[in-house]
C-alpha cells in the first residue's frame, strides 16, 4: 500500500471514529396545551417527540391531551409522558400526609395512562417544578408518588431542576442530584431525570438545533428542557436573541403561527417508550 492511499485510509477511519463518537439526539417540545390536529404535520416536520399531560396541567381546570394519544402515534411523535405535582405549599395544606398525597396521586397518574392506552412500563415524569434541595414534606410527596408508580408496573421519572443554587457556603445543589443521592441512600426505585436548566450556556437558547444531551450539567439526564417560554431573564441574557422580542420560543414554522413553546433533547426519539 503506497503512502498515499494509506493516508487516504487514515483519514477515511478517523472520520468514520468522530462520527461514531458523536451521540445521535433528537428533539422535542412541550407545552401545557394540545397544539391541536391541524398543527401536527407542521410540527413532526421539525420535532421527534412531544409532551403529554395525563392530569390537569399547572394551573389549568382542564386538560386538553385527553384522548390524543393514539393521534400523535399516528402522527409519528414520541412521548414525554408526564403528571402534575403538587408545590410545597399545596403538599403543607393538604388534610393527609405527603406519603399519602403522593400515594394517591400516583394511583391516579396510573389509571390515566392506561386509560389513555399507553403501554406497561412506559416512563412517567412527574412535575416538579420547585428548585434547590427538596424539603421534608417535598420529599415526602415524590418519593411516596415515584415508589407508588414503580409499583404500578410503570417506570418513575420527574420534571426537576438542573439549576444549580447555593447550598451552604462555597456549595451548590440541583433538585437532580438531591434525588440521585436520596435514591442511592435509601434504596429506592430508580427514578429517571427530565432536568430543566434554561442558563446560557450550556443552553443555546430557543436554537432548534439542541445542544448535546451531555452538556446538561446533569450527567444521567434523560432528557433536558434547554429552552422555556418565556424565557427567564436572569438565565438567558447571553442567548435573549434567540427568543422572540416577547421573549417566548416560538414553533419554527410560518404555517404553525405563534405556537408557543418550551425545547427539549433526548438521546432517543421516544423518551417515554410511549408509543
Amino acid at each position: 500500500m503506497t503512502r498515499h492511499l494509506r493516508s487516504i485510509l487514515a483519514l477515511i477511519l478517523l472520520a468514520a471514529s468522530s462520527h461514531a463518537q458523536t451521540p445521535k439526539t433528537y428533539i422535542g417540545f412541550d407545552r401545557n396545551l394540545y397544539p391541536g390536529d391541524a398543527a401536527l404535520p407542521a410540527l413532526r416536520r421539525h420535532f421527534d417527540f412531544t409532551s403529554f399531560w395525563l392530569t390537569n396541567p399547572p394551573g389549568a381546570t382542564h386538560n386538553t391531551w385527553t384522548g390524543k394519544r393514539a393521534t400523535l402515534a399516528g402522527q409519528g411523535f414520541g412521548f414525554l409522558v408526564l403528571a402534575n405535582g403538587r408545590t410545597e405549599s399545596q403538599i403543607k395544606s393538604a388534610h393527609s400526609t405527603p406519603a399519602e398525597l403522593g400515594k394517591k396521586d400516583a394511583t391516579a397518574a396510573a389509571a390515566s395512562a392506561q386509560r389513555e392506552g399507553f403501554p406497561p412500563h412506559t416512563l412517567i415524569f412527574l412535575d416538579q417544578e420547585e428548585g434547590g434541595r427538596l424539603t421534608a414534606e417535598q420529599s415526602g410527596y415524590l418519593f411516596a408518588w415515584t415508589e407508588t408508580l414503580a409499583a404500578s408496573g410503570f417506570r418513575p421519572g420527574a420534571y426537576v431542576s438542573g439549576q444549580p443554587v447555593p447550598d451552604g457556603p462555597g456549595q451548590t445543589i440541583t433538585t437532580a442530584q438531591d434525588i440521585q443521592g436520596q435514591v442511592a441512600a435509601r434504596h429506592l426505585h430508580p427514578i429517571a431525570l427530565w432536568v430543566y436548566q434554561d442558563t446560557c450556556p450550556p443552553s443555546n437558547g430557543c436554537a432548534f438545533t439542541p445542544p448535546p444531551l451531555a452538556s446538561s450539567g446533569t450527567p444521567t439526564a434523560e432528557v433536558w428542557q434547554y429552552a422555556q417560554s418565556p424565557r427567564r431573564r436572569a438565565n438567558t441574557a447571553a442567548c435573549a436573541k434567540t427568543y422572540a422580542p416577547d421573549n417566548n420560543c416560538y414553533a419554527p414554522d410560518p404555517a404553525l403561527g405563534n405556537l408557543i413553546l418550551d425545547l427539549n433533547v433526548a438521546a432517543t426519539p421516544d423518551p417515554s417508550s410511549g408509543r
